[in-house]
């Protein structure tokens, strides 16, 4: 073969109607090879192992409501990093950072000891992320000692750890705070925990201003928004999660798992509430430090349901929780399950309206059409396993008892007639003369054949 034909293959119609074609063989195999040296960015190699856990939210799940994942004010990380409706808090990271350093100088802690601590993390800080960092070494060290920085100094300013200034520029303005609670908690606005401990370590071992922990710190911050009790905070000050987003999504879950006594194999997801109450399933609102915490009662078909309050907060809250818990494989889909749960039950306005007559929705988000709206969107196309889920007991309890042919029938019977005192006491006259009437033709039938005598 000559040397023209290594270069280039001619692939002749083997009829003459079809057209010549020559492929460069040399620059198709150097195309190639460079191909195969790229680094993949927006999913990195690090994507599927566990020290991965900051992720873009998937576009599936992003176009669904798009705010809610975005931060509004505060860029943490690299994600949003720069963008400009972010400039205002950008401004004062500097000011955080000095305030911050100055409490703990008397230590000789300073700048240097700052970086020579964070700048050993850098490779476990790329791996935490998703996509492949376009950042130079120094300026993401300087991200995360800024970032973490802001974090840690408003924590302690937030819960009183620090004196704080009546003038303070951030947490004098009422509207701010909730804010920034929000911004902490988005997916893509992390940093991992381990740089925040890392910082936190540093000031207060340094300052000596306590002896609690960062998750301490931290959930008390957060339940500015949450209002939790206290002693059920408690239980969590020794978690430390993946970033901030994880450690408060540990905090709901119960402690107290369910465990399965037997594989449960071809599960299906609940039917909703108006059907579940017409299958004669009772509806309770259920003391319980997690919302996650549902239970069924099989001796009275009784489903017992924590309180929910949802509201903007909470709903861009679980959307977050979603979103990581589809994103990270190495994590419990508790709430992805919950929502799933929730959104059966809740499938049309007038389901929401029955749940909310039960006590068992406290709806700040809108009218019935939003709550059914929003639990639509929060349980689409996402991923997780009902036959190993935490409440796979609970499916498969509450179908079981809708699908007994008896408790439907006796629900109907109530339903048509003790659903109302109306219904009730007209059912009770026609008992009352049935039971006349019955005695009636029994005397008229014992007169009959035994007639008096004179």
């Amino acid at each position: 073969m000559s040397r023209e034909s290594n270069h280039h293959i001619n692939q002749s119609a083997q009829r003459g109607s079809q057209p010549h074609h020559a492929v460069d063989i040399s620059n198709l195999l150097l195309k190639l090879k460079r191909k195969t040296e790229e680094m993949p960015r927006q999913l990195n190699r690090s994507a599927g192992r566990n020290s991965c856990c900051i992720f873009r939210v998937p576009r599936s799940l992003a176009e669904i409501n798009k705010k809610a994942y975005q931060p509004r004010i505060l860029s943490i990380g690299p994600y949003h990093h720069g963008e400009e409706e972010f400039s205002m808090i950008e401004e004062h990271k500097g000011q955080f950072l000095h305030s911050l350093l100055t409490r703990i100088e008397e230590s000789g802690i300073g700048y240097v000891e700052l970086v020579k601590a964070i700048a050993p993390m850098e490779n476990q800080i790329r791996e935490s992320y998703s996509e492949t960092l376009v950042i130079s070494s120094q300026d993401l060290i300087q991200m995360m000692i800024l970032d973490g920085s802001f974090i840690v100094e408003l924590f302690c300013r937030a819960v009183r750890l620090v004196n704080l200034h009546t003038d303070d520029p951030i947490l004098s303005i009422p509207w701010m705070l909730p804010f920034l609670t929000r911004d902490l908690l988005a997916l893509e606005n992390q940093i991992p925990f381990s740089v925040l401990k890392c910082i936190f370590e540093l000031a207060i071992r340094s300052s000596k201003i306590s002896s609690c922990s960062l998750a301490e710190v931290a959930m008390k911050f957060f339940n500015r928004m949450d209002d939790r009790e206290i002693d059920v905070l408690g239980r969590y000050y020794s978690k430390e999660g993946k970033h901030l987003l994880d450690l408060f999504r540990l905090s709901y879950i119960p402690e107290a798992r369910q465990k399965l006594s037997r594989p449960r194999k071809f599960l299906c997801l609940n039917q909703p509430a108006k059907k579940l109450d017409m299958a004669g399933v009772k509806f309770k609102p259920r003391n319980s430090s997690s919302f996650l915490d549902i239970k069924f009662r099989n001796i009275n078909g009784t489903l017992e349901i924590p309180i929910l309050k949802l509201d903007d907060f909470l709903s861009s809250l679980l959307l977050n929780f979603v979103a990581f818990e589809q994103c990270y494989h190495h994590c419990t889909k508790h709430i992805t399950t919950y929502a799933t749960f929730m959104g059966r039950l809740m499938n049309t306005p007038a389901d929401a309206g029955f749940l909310s007559d039960r006590k068992i929705l406290e709806n700040y988000l809108g009218g019935d059409e939003e709550v059914a709206r929003f639990f639509s969107i929060i349980g689409k196309d996402v991923a997780f396993d009902i036959e190993n889920s935490y409440m796979s007991e609970v499916f498969e309890c509450v179908n079981r008892y809708y699908q007994n042919g008896w408790h439907v029938r006796w629900a109907g019977f109530k339903h048509t007639y003790f659903n109302t005192p109306w219904s009730f006491m007209s059912a009770m006259a026609a008992l009352i003369l049935l039971i006349l009437t019955m005695v009636q033709s029994f005397f008229a039938v014992y007169a009959y054949f035994y007639p008096p005598h004179n």
